[in-house]
């Protein structure tokens, strides 16, 4: 390839360059893979996705480096941040005032979750400096793989929502634990206040950009239309640049982005729905997201002992997580069978996941090769094997209206889905 590259370029004058041309058919097969494996397997399309970017790592894929950085690093956290402000912008606090159970169960999952990590990994062996980081990346679910699959299948209902809350909070959670850890590898800590800098660092300034972020919002909400195209891309636009504004001065791009939501639904209590011509664009960048996702995450190098550690990670996040929600559902408006299926929904890793990764990687060159030798394996393989788990889940808890069989010959797979139904949350 190299030869070959060598004497195309004494003739070629590419406007965009080679790995442009790679990705480009990259994202190709991506969409085909996509659409064949919910056609005829009825799995979501983000497993086909998924697959795609891990057989490119696999094979050597030269177009991500890890960690990340430039132009693959805004990518990712641009992708996460239009995910997450859209989750956020679905979750009202006044529904906590109804049913602070929800929120009870939020914090009892997570710190249970991120327990049975810790434990787990500590009798492993591993060191207590890279089990801390283990655990809160284990804490997030992925609200983007869970928004992909209720999409693909169209499920809709308690188990839906319940899971798809559960995730972002969680989310919240695990996003500021990780970027106040990142910076306390770089920090010494002799007193409290040492501990407690970085957190309010990372917390303050997300806010500020959320704020910043939700306040546009707002106001454009007042002149214009939700449904109208130019929203969709002003939106995007302003995502964009509260990403590149958290990256400028330290703060989380996803944690402003998912915070941004969430106080726009605050300053914007009146249901609206997420502008449809958004979801082309939206599309097309949550797909570059899982394909990059992936293909980074199978660069981890897998042996014995780090496959042991993957399993025991896996199995102590998913029994924990399950465990959890389903006794912590008393009171909650759920029962023991859609607490389980809602711990089964949640069961995905993804894009937050090596977001956080990569920032314990390029915070400490001593801890990140350890932390990212065990992450990358586990979010390859939960980010395939989640949403095929998660598609299962709502199945069989009754909530998908898609069927497993493919679509008759008048209408595709792909054919425009009713729309959606609008939560007030």
């Amino acid at each position: 390839m190299s030869e070959i590259m060598t004497i195309w370029a004494e003739w070629a004058r590419p406007s965009a360059g080679f790995p442009t041309l790679q990705w480009s058919l990259l994202l190709a097969v991506a969409a085909a893979a996509g659409h064949l494996l919910q056609r005829y397997l009825g799995l979501p399309k983000v497993a086909g996705y998924s697959m795609v970017g891990a057989f490119a790592g696999l094979a050597g894929f030269s177009g991500a480096v890890w960690p990340l950085q430039g132009a693959g690093l805004f990518l990712l956290e641009l992708g996460v941040a239009v995910v997450l402000f859209e989750a956020g912008s679905r979750l009202s606090l006044r529904w906590f005032r109804h049913n602070p159970m929800v929120l009870v169960q939020s914090l009892l999952e997570s710190a249970a979750t991120f327990a049975a990590v810790f434990l787990v990994l500590r009798a492993l062996d591993v060191e207590l400096a890279v089990a801390r980081p283990l655990a809160v990346i284990a804490v997030a679910a992925s609200p983007a793989v869970l928004a992909r699959v209720v999409a693909d299948i169209r499920a809709s209902g308690l188990i839906t929502e319940r899971a798809l809350a559960l995730s972002t909070l969680n989310t919240l959670y695990a996003l500021t634990l990780s970027g106040a850890m990142a910076g306390l590898m770089v920090r010494p800590r002799h007193v409290l206040a040492d501990t407690l800098y970085p957190l309010a660092v990372v917390l303050g300034l997300s806010f500020v950009v959320a704020a910043l972020l939700a306040l546009a919002m707002r106001t454009a909400l007042r002149v214009m239309s939700a449904t109208s195209e130019n929203t969709a891309i002003l939106l995007l636009a302003l995502i964009a640049a509260g990403t590149a504004l958290a990256a400028q001065f330290g703060a989380s791009a996803a944690l402003a982005g998912l915070l941004g939501g969430l106080l726009l639904k605050q300053l914007h209590p009146r249901p609206w729905s997420w502008p449809a011509q958004m979801g082309t664009a939206a599309s097309i960048l949550t797909m570059l997201m899982f394909v990059l996702v992936s293909t980074v995450a199978a660069q981890g190098h897998w042996n014995r002992e780090i496959a042991l550690l993957v399993l025991a990670m896996l199995a102590a996040r998913t029994l924990a997580r399950t465990t959890t929600l389903c006794a912590a559902s008393f009171g909650s408006g759920m029962r023991l069978r859609q607490a389980f299926w809602t711990g089964c929904a949640m069961s995905p890793m993804s894009s937050v996941a090596l977001l956080m990764a990569s920032g314990y990687a390029a915070a400490s060159p001593r801890l990140g090769p350890a932390i990212s030798a065990i992450a990358l394996p586990s979010i390859l393989v939960m980010e395939v094997l989640g949403a095929i788990i998660a598609t299962l889940a709502l199945r069989r808890a009754g909530e998908s209206s898609r069927p497993w069989t493919a679509p008759s010959p008048g209408r595709g797979a792909d054919a425009p889905a009713p729309p959606d139904k609008v939560h007030a949350a």
